[in-house]
């Protein structure tokens, strides 16, 4: 059955002007060519390799429309500008909103399958998300997020930290989130780094959770020694980001008992 709701923590800025493409190209961290095959799914990243913010991005005519989490748009769209210099580039918001649903996509209004996992749906933006969602039943935020914690999808303010996170550690490269072929952007070298000469040590996972746990970005402990921090939960499940040669056997976070699974 098709379901829907309208994602109100998620804004749309358009990256316009006939520069837009190759603007963002040295950016971010996926490929724009990708754009001509659908949806593409990208970060933006500090000099020192950290995230700062993710997006998924659609064509918009000569523009690029950027899907990205509400709370840090007007970030963005600042950072965006530092880099404008005299590209011929415009950055402002789209007008739009962001239609989230599940099970066979809707014709008529844009609708594109979510580029991080198909199993998360699909995507639209429209400029009337009440006509887009007429005769479609509702999809509550929760059961959504039940899904992306079953995904193990990370979110933006909740795993994913600003100026902290590593996209790698995130695992952007299973959600085709990065392309390591594309060439140069910010941040691309300490990317390129932990992808050919590390073992990642650290890294976001499922866990169970038993009992009364405490919002995300609590402290997860074993033995009384700090293993990561509680991300998302939806009911017994949830994400967390761990140190995995100290995530084995009983954890908690507060008074709730956490799992690996």
């Amino acid at each position: 059955m098709t379901a829907a709701f309208h994602a109100t923590d998620r804004a749309v800025l358009r990256i316009g002007g006939t520069d837009a493409e190759h603007f963002l190209q040295g950016l971010v961290t996926n490929d724009l060519c990708r754009l001509a095959e659908g949806p593409v799914y990208a970060a933006m990243l500090s000099p020192q390799g950290k995230y700062l913010f993710d997006f998924i991005m659609v064509r918009d005519g000569i523009g690029i429309l950027l899907d990205v989490d509400a709370a840090r748009a007007a970030d963005l769209a600042k950072r965006l500008s530092l880099y404008r210099l005299r590209a011929k580039v415009e950055i402002a918001e789209a007008g739009l909103s962001v239609i989230v649903g599940t099970g066979a996509s809707p014709a008529g209004i844009g609708a594109a399958p979510d580029p991080r996992d198909a199993r998360l749906g699909w995507r639209a933006l429209v400029a009337d998300p009440d006509a887009a969602l007429a005769g479609i039943a509702p999809l509550s935020p929760e059961d959504y997020a039940a899904l992306r914690v079953d995904c193990a999808v990370p979110a933006s303010g909740v795993e994913l930290l600003p100026d902290d996170s590593y996209v790698l550690e995130m695992d952007f490269e299973r959600l085709n989130g990065v392309d390591f072929r594309k060439g140069c952007y910010v941040g691309q070298e300490v990317t390129a780094r932990m992808k050919h000469k590390t073992e990642l040590r650290k890294g976001l996972a499922r866990v169970e959770i038993e009992g009364d746990a405490p919002p995300p970005g609590a402290e997860i402990t074993s033995d009384g020694k700090s293993v990561g921090y509680l991300g998302t939960r939806t009911g017994g499940r949830g994400l967390a980001y761990l140190r995995f040669d100290r995530a084995q056997g009983a954890m908690t976070a507060g008074a709730a008992k956490i799992r690996r699974i």
